[in-house]
C-alpha cells in the first residue's frame, strides 16, 4: 500500500515538497486556503483542496486520520500552524513536520507536537558557511551529534584514482556510502574502479 501525506500550505516550499512526494510515487493531499495555488497544483497529486486549517471538519473530512504524515508549510500564519500541528496530533497522524519561519516558532510548534521542525534560513545559513569553507561539500546532513552524511566533490587529486587507493576511511576518518552516477545514488560499487570527475561521493562522517 503506497504512503500518504498530507501537505498543507502550497506555497514555494509547499508545492516543491508536494509534486517531490507524488512523483515518487506517494499519495499527496495539498492544502491550501489560496484557492488560486489550489488550482495551479490540482492535476498534479492524488487531491487538492482549498480549505482552511481552523476548519476541523473539513480537514476530517480529507482524511487527516488516515494519512501516513502531514507536512506544515505555513510560516506567515503562526496562528494556522500551530492549529494544524495540534489537528494532526488529535487525529493521531504518525508523524507531523512543520516549517517555522524563526527559532522561537520552531519552539513552539515543538512543545505542540511537531516530530520535526525545520527553520530553512537557518539551514541555508549554516550550508552555506560550510560551502564556503569546505570547497568540495555539496550538500550535508546532520543525523545526531555523532554523525553526519555529506555529499563531497571528488578533489581534484582523487580523479582517476580508485577508493581502494585513496583509502579515504582511514585517511579522513569518513565512509564511503555511495556514489552518485549520472544523477543516481549507486550503493553497489565497486573500490577498485578509478573516480570519474563527474560523480560526487556520499560519505558519513563521525563528528
Amino acid at each position: 500500500m503506497n504512503k500518504s501525506f498530507m501537505v498543507i500550505g502550497i506555497g514555494r516550499f509547499g508545492r516543491a515538497v508536494a509534486l517531490e512526494l507524488e512523483q515518487s510515487g506517494v499519495e499527496v493531499i495539498a492544502i491550501d486556503k489560496n484557492e488560486e495555488k489550489v488550482n495551479r497544483i490540482a492535476d498534479y497529486v492524488t487531491m487538492a483542496a482549498a480549505v482552511d486549517v481552523r476548519d476541523e471538519g473539513k480537514l476530517s473530512k480529507l482524511g487527516i486520520a488516515n494519512v501516513d504524515g502531514i507536512i506544515i508549510c505555513i510560516t506567515a500564519d503562526t496562528d494556522a500552524s500551530a492549529i494544524a500541528v495540534m489537528a494532526g496530533r488529535e487525529a493521531e497522524v504518525p508523524y507531523i513536520f512543520a516549517k517555522a519561519k524563526d527559532e522561537l516558532h520552531q519552539k513552539m510548534l515543538k512543545k505542540l507536537g511537531a516530530d520535526e521542525v525545520m527553520v530553512p534560513e537557518c539551514i541555508s545559513g549554516i550550508r552555506l558557511a560550510r560551502n564556503l569553507i569546505y570547497d568540495n561539500l555539496k550538500d550535508v546532513i546532520e543525523f545526531s551529534n555523532r554523525f553526519q552524511m555529506l555529499e563531497i566533490i571528488p578533489e581534484r587529486e582523487w580523479i582517476g584514482k580508485t577508493l581502494k587507493e585513496l583509502n579515504i576511511r582511514q585517511k579522513m576518518k569518513m565512509n564511503v556510502v555511495a556514489i552518485r552516477k549520472n544523477g543516481e545514488f549507486v550503493l553497489q560499487f565497486d573500490p577498485a574502479v578509478p573516480l570519474k570527475k563527474e560523480e560526487t561521493l556520499l560519505v558519513i562522517k563521525s563528528l
